[in-house]
């Protein structure tokens, strides 16, 4: 039956005179998106309206489900034609339309009429209240409700007519891209899929980057994280991540320096070479999945540590977030349940028995410098062995 959708924005209609530039972001990512289902679609924007039509055969609910991973739009209104062959032909497909889409005609409605074309003879109110007449002679049991319809029908005159009640909620945002690029620090765990997701929300294009400790953890926990990145891709597009074996600087921060204080130093050593990744790939910032006081590395003294050897900003989506928050949005984006499979990434296996809480600045440098006779050589290797693989 529908061989259409509006797609409806919300932020990016009050970008002024850079609208344009939002509105062709969004037609891209949406194209992008669709490639990869049946059938042939031509995407376009016109008059402040983006529109996605079916060139052939298509599977209504595959098309819904990529366009509601599509960051920036707001509605996905499903489209039916009418034939622009006067009122009694418009009048023939609304009643149609209706009564394909409401088995259930026990309801109340209201007709919204918008005639981008002036040159239809009839006015939007003119047109609103005739089509009213004719629902209500085509189906007795409905009624007008002007305030709270149970269906709103939209009739939007353009160079053709549209007919749409049904809006179907997309993710909202802004389209990927349009924000500049940033750096996830990416695990296996629930965090940080969740924060990459929620940056790329506001049109960030994401790289990533993880930090795998063979032996200590095997190719599981690595594909695990391949495969958070690949779920998390289907909103941000695809995403370059970088694989940093980050074994023998583990291992040397644990010989060099206090036990309480390993799990702040190896995240400094982390973050300084995040930071390299992102400088080389013209990232403008890093992304973590940190939130204030969940672990011993998250507290404020803690953050402050870390944040000391960036001079990039550091993006936190989740810094206020509790936990059960956290989830609910790693079930609806669907990592959740790759996050908690049993595969150990290198922070937990390194983790301290009594980490410190309240670390001292002055204290964790002058401990660093136990690391001096080789950690910029074991920093160097990483960065030269770092592995690249794209994930779509």
């Amino acid at each position: 039956m529908f061989k259409a959708f509006l797609i409806k924005y919300a932020e990016i209609g009050i970008k002024g005179k850079n609208r344009h530039l939002f509105e062709d972001a969004l037609v891209h990512q949406i194209k992008f998106s669709l490639k990869k289902c049946e059938g042939r679609f031509y995407v376009h924007k016109t008059q402040g309206r983006i529109f996605v039509e079916a060139e052939s055969e298509f599977d209504f609910d595959e098309v819904v489900a990529r366009l509601k991973q599509v960051f920036g739009i707001w509605g996905i209104c499903p489209v039916v034609y009418a034939e622009d062959e006067g009122f009694e032909k418009l009048a023939e497909t609304v009643v149609n339309y209706i009564d394909r889409v409401y088995p259930d005609k026990n309801k109340t409605f209201k007709v919204q009429a918008r005639r981008a074309r002036k040159d239809y003879p009839k006015e939007s109110m003119e047109i609103n209240a005739d089509l009213g007449e004719v629902l209500l002679n085509a189906f007795p049991e409905m009624t007008v409700d002007v305030h709270e319809p149970d269906i709103l029908l939209n009739v939007e005159i353009r160079e053709k007519i549209y007919i749409y009640s049904e809006i179907i909620p997309g993710p909202g945002g802004m389209p990927v891209g349009t924000g500049g690029k940033a750096m996830l620090l990416l695990s296996g765990g629930i965090d940080s899929p969740v924060a990459g997701y929620m940056i790329a929300k506001r049109g960030v294009k994401i790289d990533a980057v993880y930090f795998h400790a063979p032996p200590y953890t095997s190719d599981r926990a690595k594909q695990k994280v391949v495969d958070l990145a690949r779920i998390v891709s289907r909103y941000t597009g695809p995403i370059y991540l970088h694989v940093i074996n980050f074994t023998d600087i583990q291992l040397y921060i644990h010989e060099k320096c206090p036990h309480e204080e390993l799990t702040i130093i190896m995240r400094r050593y982390m973050m300084r070479i995040a930071e390299h990744l992102a400088r080389e790939n013209d990232c403008l910032g890093l992304i973590t999945g940190e939130s204030i006081g969940q672990v011993a590395s998250q507290t404020m003294a803690s953050l402050v540590c870390t944040n000391e050897v960036c001079e990039l900003p550091v993006y936190r989506p989740l810094i206020g977030f509790d936990k059960q928050e956290i989830v609910e949005v790693a079930e609806k984006i669907g990592t959740f349940e790759t996050s908690i499979l049993p595969f150990e990434d290198c922070c937990t296996i390194f983790v301290a028995k009594h980490p410190v809480t309240k670390p001292n600045l002055k204290i964790i440098r002058r401990h660093e410098q136990n690391l001096s006779e080789k950690i910029d050589e074991l920093v160097k290797t990483a960065l030269e062995t770092n592995e690249l693989i794209i994930v779509e």
